[in-house]
């Protein structure tokens, strides 16, 4: 039995087992900052790190809570093994911070409650909230988390490398697949049998479900419960995007180059032209602003066959466990957590300290619209270099063509489905029909056993 499976079963079993009280949403207590004396205590469970912007709303909401309130919040990320052996004591947390792909996992075995009551008590606006990361977190027509950040992937394409391979910087897209395909033959350096410049990187296999977007198709149907990962469309994806890597000498000469880059330092592939672009989120742009504020760089939307933007989004959602002791202080602490008034606050200090370390602001990108309309009016300004300022104008608008993965009561096992089966195209193991044809079956019995 593989370890997918094991988990499978295990998270079946456990969940079977736990008994627990259906919560319902009390009448909010009196809310407000850790202290001494709290009468009550918030139990939140999943939240790793503490960079300024984590920390700077966790201070906020403790804020808002009030006095008599202390929140136990230790550091460490969601760990599934571990939340699963607090479902099964029956001890578990107010309040979970998770990766949404994750969400519809625990909402199938109702680990998790629907937050109808939550938005109705604390009369918070899903309108907010963009369409996309709501609908991640929403599990057979019910809100099941609330969604946090988001990551909205773009093309990054390297000016410097399309001018030295001869290439029209126009033709580094994905709406039509021939132009791209010959941009990616071009900007791509093979140099004594060893490769030194990557032309355009699809990311596989990350990002396979932007591709099968592509032709307008999902990996999964609308409801979750159906896997659509060998369709025609998802075959011809994986073939296409296969096809650039092996351009390049096949995919151990790839990764194997593509591992030396120093990805996150000032000697990034950017900075030594070893690149002629490649799909990204967003995050990557602060990476290179501060790295190497001096890459000559463009932002590019991620295409259709049409030519309309698309892009796909992911991160974290927060989600009440059933059971949880205090459902209601759960609901306000997550609502203020992911306000307008919480993102423009720490967006507002992130700008200023990165002023004070002359460091590029690139902006706070969330799953809260009105947020970021807020910190892109109200406190971004242009950094004075047209690379980058670009850059922000494309990042605030992409999320507007944004897709989700509908959620399904087997999310993971689904994505490791097609995850192992790209792997396999990639490995030269199997060519693109029978690896999703083996993986539309690991994912399709993942889901008949989950749901």
């Amino acid at each position: 039995m593989t370890g997918r499976w094991k988990r499978v079963s295990l998270l079946s079993v456990v969940l079977a087992l736990c008994v627990v009280a259906a919560t319902g949403f009390a009448t909010a207590g009196h809310a407000g900052k850790a202290g001494a004396n709290a009468s009550r205590t918030l139990n939140i469970y999943g939240m790793g790190g503490r960079d300024d912007v984590a920390q700077g709303r966790l201070d906020f909401a403790a804020n808002a809570m009030g006095s008599d309130v202390a929140i136990d919040n230790p550091v460490g990320g969601f760990n599934d093994q571990a939340f699963l052996a607090q479902l099964a004591s029956g001890n578990v947390p107010d309040l979970v911070y998770l990766d949404r792909g994750s969400v519809g996992t625990y909402a199938a075995k109702k680990a998790f409650v629907p937050l109808a009551s939550c938005v109705k008590s604390q009369n918070i606006d899903l309108s907010q909230y963009r369409k996309a990361a709501l609908l991640s977190t929403t599990y057979k027509g019910q809100l099941y988390a609330l969604p946090e950040f988001t990551n909205q992937i773009t093309i990054i394409a390297d000016n410097s490398v399309a001018r030295d391979a001869g290439v029209n910087l126009a033709d580094i897209q994905t709406t039509n697949w021939k132009k791209l395909k010959a941009a990616n033959k071009k900007m791509l350096k093979i140099e004594n049998g060893k490769l030194t410049r990557i032309g355009f990187d699809p990311k596989l296999p990350e990002f396979f479900p932007l591709w099968v977007k592509w032709f307008g198709s999902d990996l999964l149907s609308k409801d979750g419960l159906k896997a659509q990962l060998n369709t025609k469309q998802a075959v011809a994806a994986l073939a296409f995007t296969v096809g650039l890597i092996n351009d390049h000498g096949g995919w151990d000469k790839f990764k194997a180059f593509r591992d030396t880059w120093d990805f996150f330092g000032s000697g990034n592939e950017y900075a030594k032209n070893q690149v002629g672009a490649f799909p990204i989120e967003s995050f990557y742009y602060n990476v290179l602003a501060d790295n190497s504020p001096n890459v000559d760089i463009s932002a590019k939307y991620f295409t259709n066959r049409k030519g309309g933007p698309i892009t796909m989004l992911s991160g974290n959602g927060w989600a009440i466990p059933r059971g949880a002791k205090d459902p209601d202080l759960a609901c306000k602490f997550m609502k203020t957590m992911t306000s307008v008034e919480a993102w423009k606050t720490v967006a507002k200090s992130r700008f200023d300290l990165r002023r004070r370390q002359n460091r590029a602001f690139t902006g706070l990108y969330t799953a809260n619209s009105k947020a970021d309309v807020k910190i892109y009016e109200d406190i971004y300004q242009p950094l004075g270099k047209k690379t980058f300022d670009d850059a922000v104008t494309l990042l605030v608008r992409a999320p507007r063509y944004a897709f989700n993965i509908p959620l399904s009561p087997a999310s993971v096992e689904v994505k490791q489905a097609w995850m192992d089966g790209v792997t396999r195209v990639l490995n030269g193991q199997q060519s693109p029909r029978a690896a999703l044809d083996q993986a539309q079956k690991e994912a399709q019995s993942a889901i008949n056993k989950a749901k």
